[in-house]
């Protein structure tokens, strides 16, 4: 089995007390081993059940898609020559072919100089090769006239397996079942798709200043906003939550607390307890039950953070305030849940806009902080960075459209600078 120390020791330039936002990337996906490799791993859903679920297997397709060469619109299909196409054609109307209409084998081949009225969907006529819209045509009976000169050979017409061919790979193992996925599944008659099941995480926050909602408050001591923050953030990135409430600082209830997250789940997360001068029960505990290194990450916010293996399950000690929280679920345990999941992490959607003011940065880290999003006059897209980027400053989160990511190697951005920026509607 792969150690900590084995994959630290391969990273160049590696410094446990400036980490960089890269590295960490790199180290939290190389401890995640992917679902779906064992068949305790994979369910049978009906399609319309597995939206955002990742495909099990390979689907080849069983046949051609389209089945039959047909008509991408509503016209009149007819064979035309390179030749024809600088003239007006006049043809006699030989039917109507609706969609799904049967073809029989003996299905008659359309004479030169004539052509069929068609339907969006219907199979092409035999002899033909082209569809004209409805538009471009004049019609007196069964006579129309058809202005060539606006088409080209083939145009209109969709080919048999033009969309997949049978034996073909339809989608691959570790596709993501969005809406596209699900109907392309759906065009091949498939009623129901093996996924990898959902992972279930182990979520607990930490800390004796800490305690539950609903309670009355009291003096020093702070309601756990983390656990709403990351029950709903792991549920929309698809994981099963195994919500273990608030553990205070007392070593007993720690050891139990990883102990029973590490042998039930597929992954765990904590948050608090990991800073340098807070209480070292959790960092302890963490360090004698399983592998685990302690960083101070180059980034702003979220520098203390945990990452290792108890039990050989994945563990994510993240810190305590609650936007840091965020950032570190969204750069690092995002990418390794979707590696969890079976899938290939993906980057968070990026928006290139303008700075609309002097953005102050230190060099040598990476950071995220809050903007609100507008367009001006030209049609840019400009990020407005908001005044109070404390990590503890929730509000923050809930008016911010993106986070502005200014690079590790980058300084302060001058105002009209462009920058990169995570746009957050999906994910908070």
């Amino acid at each position: 089995m792969t150690t900590v120390a084995q994959i630290t020791d391969a990273l160049q330039g590696y410094d446990p007390q400036s980490v960089k936002v890269d590295d960490v990337v790199h180290i939290a996906q190389s401890l995640v081993k992917p679902l779906g490799n064992l068949p305790q791993d994979i369910e049978v859903l009906k399609l319309h059940a597995a939206a955002y679920r990742v495909l099990a297997q390979d689907v080849v397709s069983p046949t051609n898609v389209p089945a039959v060469d047909n008509s991408a619109m509503d016209g009149y299909a007819f064979c035309l020559n390179a030749g024809q196409v600088s003239q007006d054609l006049a043809l006699t109307v030989s039917g109507l072919r609706l969609a799904g209409q049967p073809i029989t084998g003996d299905d008659p081949t359309l004479q030169a100089g004539h052509c069929v009225h068609i339907m969006t969907g219907a199979p092409m006529p035999k002899g033909s090769n082209t569809v004209v819209p409805s538009e471009l045509v004049q019609r007196d009976g069964d006579r129309v006239v058809v202005q060539a000169a606006h088409l080209q050979p083939g145009d209109n017409r969709r080919l048999a397996g033009e969309d997949l061919a049978q034996g073909s790979v339809a989608l691959k193992k570790g596709q993501v079942l969005h809406a596209a996925a699900l109907g392309l599944l759906a065009s091949l008659g498939m009623a129901t798709v093996g996924v990898v099941r959902k992972p279930v995480v182990a979520y607990f926050s930490t800390g004796s200043e800490v305690q539950d909602v609903g309670l009355p408050p009291k003096a020093g001591v702070i309601y756990d906003s983390n656990r709403a923050v990351m029950c709903a953030m792991l549920a929309s990135w698809g994981a099963t939550v195994l919500d273990m409430g608030v553990i205070p600082d007392d070593p007993v209830q720690l050891e139990q607390a990883f102990e029973q997250a590490a042998t039930t789940a597929d992954m765990v997360i904590s948050s608090g307890g990991v800073s340098v001068g807070e209480a070292d029960h959790t960092k302890a505990m963490m360090k004698r039950l399983g592998d685990v290194v302690f960083w101070r990450i180059a980034m702003r916010p979220g520098r203390p953070m945990a990452v290792g293996l108890i039990k050989d399950t994945p563990v994510f000690g993240l810190p305590g305030n609650p936007v840091a929280v965020m950032v570190t679920f969204l750069a690092f345990v995002r990418p390794a849940l979707q590696r969890l999941m079976g899938t290939t992490p993906s980057a968070l959607p990026v928006l290139r806009a303008k700075a609309s003011a002097d953005i102050r940065k230190r060099g040598g880290r990476t950071e995220y902080q809050r903007a609100s999003i507008e367009r001006n006059d030209q049609g840019d897209y400009v990020a407005t960075v908001l005044p109070n980027q404390g990590s503890g400053v929730l509000s923050g989160m809930v008016q911010a459209q993106g986070l502005v990511v200014l690079f590790h190697d980058s300084g302060t951005v001058s105002a009209g600078d462009w920058v990169d920026v995570w746009m957050l509607d999906r994910f908070i």
